[in-house]
């Protein structure tokens, strides 16, 4: 690949734009939060998200993999960039305050009425990425090529980059030659990350039934208690990262989930537990999961369990593994852009299934990190070491980005980052 070309009009077109479109993001933006929606229901997003497009002159196809959009402004000969953006909200019920925080409630997908959430950033992504595709749209002029907007949905779950392919994303979009994407973390507001190489981990979730046998609570000898076995697979679970991978050898293991029984005289005839791996590695993931079926298929035998119990797997991501030289290209983009705010950050163990859209094409890929975190409250927290306790992470219902300068940071790295490619 060529060259970057070094920073020029692109770039002072970029910091100018923002001024255009920032009123139009903030605005989408507070839409989306206060009106989340979970994955493969994002039709209101989507809707939206191609309005937009539309508006600004893309050609628009809606509806891939469920709700995902794909938005494709041609600009002449040259290259073709993709950035993708993950519509999808969470199961939470936001304590943000926020005069634009959700009251929302939908029905997931075992039936049951949630409280909704944009508390992972996707609203963030969405709305950074209309910024940048309307931001392009007005310059035309200073670029050329293609540029390919992608709103996919579903990512919380795992499933909606594999629904999009299976519906034809290869052959509904330009192949790329290369594919963006970015994450707000509880960094500082303003900061952009890379990293080339391992970025974001492999995650897979297992969920565990065992399988006693119930009786009345005051005959317990006539019981195989799976409440006591699953008791004691969560304490022996705890040692797989601790005592059989080495300590410079990074991984997860929680068990985030158990249910068994209902009342307290009454011995249940099974128990069921949710399990969460996140590992960097094929073979660290493997001897993980290895590990995980050995010892509760293991305790099972020791508590004498009737049958074996059932491991399932219910979700799986792959790592997040960027490619060496886009990231290098784009580290450089941003280190003109942002000065000292670029950095590099460090391994992530969040997951992502974006990588699957690129390796559907054969095309590389990167994926940073931009903060949302106010700097005032994240300088304050490091100074007394208390991030854990006073920055609201991913996923918490308290996680709010700050609109500003994390709004106008995430436009902006997205469309620096594709005129690396497209400008001339």
């Amino acid at each position: 690949m060529t060259e970057p070309p070094p920073p020029g009009p692109p770039t002072r077109i970029v910091a100018a734009g923002l001024r255009a479109v920032r009123p139009g993001v903030e605005e989408l933006y507070r839409d989306l939060h206060r009106h989340p929606e979970l994955g493969f229901r994002e039709d209101r997003t989507a809707g939206r998200a191609a309005e937009t497009l539309r508006s600004a002159g893309y050609a628009v196809t809606e509806g891939v993999g469920g709700t995902g959009v794909i938005g494709v402004l041609a600009n002449g000969d040259g290259p073709v960039v993709m950035a993708r953006a993950d519509m999808d909200a969470l199961p939470v019920r936001e304590r943000t305050g926020l005069p634009y925080a959700s009251t929302a409630t939908a029905t997931d997908r075992d039936g049951v009425e949630q409280p909704v959430m944009h508390a992972c950033g996707h609203d963030v992504h969405t709305a950074c990425l209309t910024g940048c595709a309307r931001l392009l749209a007005l310059h035309r002029d200073t670029w050329r090529g293609a540029f390919v907007a992608l709103f996919q949905p579903s990512e919380e779950n795992g499933d909606g980059a594999d629904a999009m392919i299976a519906d034809g994303l290869t052959a509904r979009s330009p192949r790329p030659d290369v594919v963006l994407a970015q994450h707000v973390l509880p960094h500082p507001a303003g900061h952009v990350g890379t990293r080339a190489g391992p970025f974001l981990s492999a995650a897979d979730s297992l969920r565990v039934t065992v399988r006693g046998r119930g009786a009345h609570g005051s005959m317990p000898q006539a019981a195989v208690d799976p409440v006591v076995t699953a008791a004691a697979i969560v304490l022996r679970l705890q040692t797989v990262v601790s005592r059989e991978l080495a300590a410079t050898t990074p991984a997860v293991l929680t068990v985030g989930s158990i249910h068994a029984g209902s009342g307290p005289n009454v011995i249940p005839d099974r128990a069921v537990l949710e399990i969460n791996v996140r590992t960097f590695d094929e073979p660290t993931r493997t001897r993980v999961l290895d590990a995980v079926r050995r010892i509760v298929e293991a305790e099972c035998r020791a508590s004498r369990c009737p049958e074996e119990p059932l491991i399932e797997r219910t979700a799986s991501f792959p790592p997040t593994v960027n490619d060496e030289e886009p990231t290098r290209r784009v580290a450089a983009a941003f280190a003109a852009y942002f000065g000292d705010d670029a950095r590099t950050v460090e391994l992530q163990t969040a997951s992502e299934d974006m990588s699957r859209i690129p390796a559907a094409f054969g095309a590389p890929f990167t994926y940073w990190a931009i903060g949302g975190t106010d700097p005032a409250l994240h300088a304050g927290a490091l100074r007394r070491g208390t991030l854990s306790e006073d920055v609201p992470v991913n996923h918490s219902a308290t996680f709010a980005p700050v609109l500003r300068p994390t709004l106008d940071t995430g436009v902006a790295a997205l469309t620096v980052a594709a005129l690396a490619w497209l400008g001339r």
